[in-house]
């Protein structure tokens, strides 16, 4: 781990991961306090689906998730750079164009209910609505990261149990279940964000693609 580490940061991929971060969360805070009129985002779909509060321990393990499989890809996906690289650009493709839509097409939602008891959940699910505003919800980071994560690890040629892949599928489809299930989101979010996953797919993860590109071959000849 240790070389491993000092290949990342010789190569900057630590610097390019924080750069991006922090200018990303510079222009959602600018997209966030714009005084703007917000389309709002409810379907009739939306209002057959019933709060339910057990959805946040999903919705939070996200964060987890995420983070968990980058740091895997990062520092113990020996020699498989291939497969860190196109799981950042894809998270780094799918957070941008989140961006470019907030700020063409500003978006809200009004699904949230009015929360009352004092469990543990509805504790968690209060934080996350006082922290997480109703606005900019199209489509769902929750669900295009999860997606991305789950494809990543799918494919990754380093596996050592089936079980990964099965516990793999189901958290991601309890994520995009709570997405819904919370209200933190309406269907037309979840279906944009899978739809616009598959197009990233087709393109970053397309074999003619990295096999002509000669961006890749400049990335992956000293990993290879």
């Amino acid at each position: 781990m240790r070389t491993k580490l000092n290949e990342i940061i010789k190569n900057g991929h630590l610097g390019m991961i924080a750069v991006f971060f922090i200018v990303y969360m510079i222009t959602f805070s600018y997209i966030e306090d714009r005084d703007v009129h917000h389309y709002i985002i409810h379907t009739t779909i939306d209002d057959q689906i019933p709060f339910c509060e057990y959805f946040i321990v999903p919705y939070l393990l996200w964060f987890l998730f995420v983070a968990v499989t980058v740091f895997y890809f990062m520092f113990f996906n020996k020699n498989q750079w291939k497969e860190y690289y196109q799981l950042v650009i894809t998270l780094g493709t799918g957070m941008t164009l989140f961006l470019i839509i907030s700020l063409v097409f500003p978006n809200g939602q009004d699904l949230r209910p009015v929360l009352t008891g004092d469990s543990i959940f509805i504790k968690a699910v209060q934080m996350i609505y006082h922290t997480d505003t109703p606005t900019n919800v199209l489509p769902s980071i929750h669900v295009f990261n999860s997606l991305a994560c789950c494809v990543a690890i799918l494919k990754n040629q380093r596996k050592y149990k089936k079980s990964t892949d099965t516990a793999c599928v189901v958290l991601t489809i309890l994520i995009i279940m709570s997405t819904m299930f919370l209200k933190q989101h309406s269907v037309v979010d979840v279906v944009l964000a899978a739809l616009m996953y598959t197009g990233c797919y087709r393109i970053i993860y397309g074999n003619e693609l990295w096999s002509q590109n000669a961006f890749r071959a400049s990335i992956f000849s000293d990993h290879s």
